[in-house]
């Protein structure tokens, strides 16, 4: 499944404001994510199908890549709860697709541990410094996906 195979009437539209904002400002640009960034750096916008109603949804992340894989982190500003889309990813880890720029490819998503983690954390960092701080800021581990082309 990519973005584009799926139809916009059916996606479940985010209920935060400035989430839908910056896909709104992603598909004006015709789905260019260079379009929105988050504290001057990139975003990504993963796609995946709802663990309950499985319908499709979108999310723009923090573009972390290395050699065509992605990192989506769950960081949820450092929330004391995951976002959502962390049981859409667990429940339905083949459905996946990565838009950057205005390349989409179909993805699967793992949760990763251990020095995979690490390495990964240490990119996830690297490309957004924020998240160190939202790590810092909650008493839960912040779930990470990798997200890896089919």
């Amino acid at each position: 499944m990519t973005q584009r195979e799926v139809d916009r009437q059916n996606y479940v539209q985010p209920a935060t404001d400035w989430v839908r904002k910056q896909l709104d400002a992603i598909d004006a640009a015709g789905g260019d994510t260079g379009a929105v960034q988050v504290q001057g750096r990139p975003v990504v916008v993963v796609t995946m199908i709802g663990a309950r109603s499985g319908r499709p949804r979108r999310v723009p992340l923090m573009r972390v890549a290395h050699e065509g894989r992605y990192l989506a982190v769950a960081s949820k500003g450092g929330a004391p709860t995951d976002p959502q889309w962390v049981a859409n990813l667990r429940t339905h880890p083949d459905e996946v697709s990565v838009l950057d720029g205005t390349t989409e490819v179909p993805m699967t998503a793992r949760e990763i541990a251990g020095a995979e983690l690490a390495t990964w954390w240490q990119r996830a960092v690297e490309a957004f410094p924020s998240y160190g701080d939202y790590q810092q800021k909650t008493g839960r581990e912040i779930p990470v996906f990798l997200l890896e082309p089919r």
